[in-house]
């Protein structure tokens, strides 16, 4: 029975935390995973908001970060591709080892949170048994089974929910608003970017599913 699940790890126990402790308004997003075994993973990376200037010497230093390279530099974001170190072997071990793929994983306020699809239910339950054994945090916050894959479409997290009803309810959408965006962050306790993060990723997954563009390069891509 295939399974979609959202969690949550701590970036201390996971990827990029000596880049996020150094550049703390930073969001990173991964855009793809491939990882032919548990401990080489290679992410292609997407940088947005806080500084950019020496960024790409501060992920060489990462303690995670085996190997970086910037793909592009444009405008408000910069893409890498990089290679990550055994501190992030939790992913390797769901792409490689359970045949997972990655669907969501973006870096910020201290945390990573990620949405994966597992081919076969049990890949959740052994993910979270690696995970103890790694010493690795797992706060797994929503399940969708094989009755919701399809409702999983629409691909709105539960913090993407929150952040779109929200401004709804608080007028953020209203014109003129009644609201601005650090006024509705400070309400949500998040940050301005990762409010604004919200509201790129849930209008994108709602355009998307809405006007029926076809993703399925992208899925495969994923």
């Amino acid at each position: 029975m295939s399974t979609i699940a959202e969690f949550s790890i701590p970036v201390t126990e996971f990827a990029l935390h000596d880049t996020l402790e150094r550049r703390p308004d930073m969001v990173f997003e991964v855009d793809r995973v491939v990882a032919h075994e548990t401990s080489r993973v290679v992410p292609f990376v997407r940088a947005t908001y806080g500084e950019f200037d020496g960024l790409t010497g501060i992920l060489e230093d990462d303690a995670s970060v085996a190997e970086v390279e910037l793909l592009a530099d444009v405008e408000g974001e910069r893409f890498y591709r990089m290679v990550w170190t055994e501190r992030a072997q939790i992913i390797g071990y769901m792409v490689a080892e359970l045949g997972a793929t990655v669907q969501e994983a973006t870096a910020s306020d201290g945390e990573w949170h990620l949405r994966v699809f597992f081919p076969e239910r049990d890949g959740l339950s052994a993910t979270n048994e690696y995970a103890r054994e790694s010493g690795c945090s797992l706060d797994v916050t929503r399940i969708y089974g094989v009755d919701e894959l399809e409702e999983a479409r629409h691909n709105l997290s539960e913090g993407q929910y929150e952040a779109l009803t929200a401004g709804v309810e608080r007028g953020y959408y209203d014109i003129p608003r009644e609201i601005n965006a650090q006024e509705l962050a400070d309400e949500l306790d998040i940050s301005h970017q990762a409010l604004s993060e919200r509201f790129r990723r849930a209008t994108k997954n709602l355009v998307t599913d809405t006007l029926l563009v076809d993703q399925s390069d992208e899925d495969e891509r994923n």
